[in-house]
């Protein structure tokens, strides 16, 4: 395939992509390597599908060439499915993994574990140089503890733990995270729909 343009400045993101692309025989570089034009894409919409079709559409009108966007983030069952496509800015506009993971500690503060039902979601946007576009959403689900555990991963990744895992994402290995997290979920569906429409 030909190179594709990453939406994302996020390398956590795109360094996650790359290493499941790879095997797809897909060549990832970021819009930066791209020489795109340094523009903030708001992400405006209600769900990730949205917010993933409008930064990979708006990269391929800036590009010309085929782009690829991700819209992730954590929904908890007890918080309604928040924070859902606000988890990069849960805690407010200045801040960081740790003041969205306090922030997310502090709103289950007492919530049995059972209860503490969450997902991770992967949105993951194709979008071609004549407009068409695949779409491919990946979950995986797990439990939110009380207290962040391990060096690996990102975002929420110390406070979830994946179901039929003992360890949080942060505690398993990239190579363990990449077989069982929503965005492989996300690019396993994308590979099956990229193989259909090459059929």
């Amino acid at each position: 395939m030909d190179t594709i343009i990453a939406a994302s400045r996020n390398q956590h993101k795109i360094v996650e992509i790359e290493a499941i692309t790879k095997k797809f025989g897909m060549t990832i570089i970021s819009r930066d390597e791209a020489g795109i034009p340094k523009v903030e894409i708001e992400e405006d919409g209600e769900t990730f599908e949205e917010n993933s079709f409008k930064k990979a559409d708006e990269i391929r009108k800036m590009c010309g060439k085929t782009t690829i966007a991700d819209d992730s983030g954590l929904m908890v069952d007890y918080l309604g499915g928040a924070p859902g496509v606000y988890s990069a800015r849960f805690a407010g506009e200045d801040c960081n993994d740790t003041k969205n993971n306090e922030k997310l500690i502090s709103l289950l503060e007492g919530v049995p574990y059972k209860e503490r039902r969450a997902k991770f979601v992967s949105v993951i946007t194709m979008v071609f140089p004549d407009g068409t576009s695949l779409v491919a959403r990946g979950e995986c689900e797990g439990h939110i503890i009380d207290t962040p555990v391990g060096e690996h991963g990102f975002g929420y990744d110390p406070l979830f733990v994946p179901d039929g895992f003992q360890r949080t994402f942060a505690q398993l290995l990239p190579e363990e995270k990449n077989q069982i997290s929503h965005r492989a979920k996300a690019l396993a569906a994308l590979e099956r729909l990229l193989e259909e429409r090459n059929s």
